[in-house]
């Protein structure tokens, strides 16, 4: 599961990559399909890597709540 911060930070990276995409082409196109997949897993709260590694970004009282 992802902690709140872990989801803002996801979305602001996202639209870093996603606008360097979307302005300089070529290479960028690839950061910005990385920032797709961030801000798509920041929204829907689950990230499959985390849950392969074991990993989780939430605090340990709002995992019972």
């Amino acid at each position: 599961m992802m902690g709140f911060w872990d989801a803002v930070v996801r979305v602001i990276v996202g639209i870093i990559f996603v606008w360097l995409g979307i302005e300089k082409g070529g290479v960028f196109e690839i950061a910005q399909i990385v920032g797709y997949i961030l801000i798509l897993t920041s929204i829907i709260s689950f990230c499959p890597l985390y849950k392969l590694a074991g990993i989780s970004s939430r605090c340990e009282e709002c995992k019972t709540a």
